[in-house]
């Protein structure tokens, strides 16, 4: 069965990518960075984590987009008094704040609330080509490179599966297996043996009784049990007297004594 594994929030990394924007337009490099702050270029991800790396963007005022998207593409903002509504065309925010237009499209692309605004804290915006995160991105790459060495090293490992324990005592080499002539001998034997051995068995055995032939419509019944012991007591001696059952004496000597009144 299969199990899906959930990383959890220690055992999240995070990596530093450096996007130059120049002549780049605006809704590529928005999608490339919010892929990159949510973590969806990793085999790891999970919607409700910040899974994602930093990302530093570079030569965000050589951003363009195409058409007259310059022109009618309008940036709105409201003090919050009234009459406070101010608004910048494209080309105007891209002179004033070029780091606003970038940040803007990319809030765009990611989830809103306490989760969106952590990723936000990870995108870098610069103007210009220069960033002061050389040291960051340079760590970030030998961290890459010693993760693949990790992995590489674990694929060259033989599999072993989990709960079983090593042999004890070393392997011993089989026996080669007999050819198919020489197991068809030996079979033969066995079996002529075994045949051998059972009719030895069957002489020495005593023959059976043959089976009474079951009674035939008309013929007499079977003797019962009374008369069968009958049959079977020892005849009388002369001169004894047959042995009677003891609660028969009384009634005998009640008969002897009635015959001597009568006489």
């Amino acid at each position: 069965m299969n199990t899906t594994v959930r990383i959890k929030a220690s055992q999240i990394y995070k990596d530093w990518h450096v996007i130059d924007a120049a002549g780049q337009p605006l809704g590529r490099v928005a999608t490339r960075v919010a892929t990159l702050l949510r973590g969806k270029h990793k085999p790891t991800f999970e919607p409700h984590l910040d899974d994602g790396d930093f990302v530093i963007v570079v030569n965000a005022a050589k951003v363009r987009v195409s058409g007259k998207k310059a022109q009618d593409m309008v940036y709105y903002r409201h003090s919050g008094y009234p009459g406070g509504l101010k608004a910048r065309t494209f080309a105007e925010q891209l002179q004033r704040f070029p780091e606003k237009v970038i940040q803007r499209a990319v809030w765009g692309m990611l989830p809103k609330g306490p989760l969106g605004k952590q990723m936000m804290r990870h995108l870098k915006v610069y103007a210009g080509p220069e960033h002061p995160h050389q040291a960051q991105v340079i760590a970030s790459e030998r961290a890459q490179e010693a993760r693949k060495a990790a992995l590489e090293a674990l694929a060259a490992q033989p599999y072993r599966p989990k709960g079983l324990r090593p042999l004890t005592a070393p392997e011993l080499p089989t026996a080669a297996a007999p050819s198919s002539e020489a197991a068809e001998v030996a079979r033969r034997a066995r079996a002529r043996v075994l045949r051998q051995e059972a009719e030895a068995a069957e002489a020495a055995a005593p023959a059976e009784p043959a089976a009474a032939p079951e009674s035939e419509p008309g013929a007499q019944p079977k003797r019962t049990r009374r008369r069968a012991a009958a049959e079977q007591a020892p005849a009388e001696t002369p001169g004894t007297e047959p042995a009677t059952a003891p609660d028969e004496q009384p009634a005998r000597r009640r008969r002897a004594k009635a015959e001597q009144t009568e006489e």
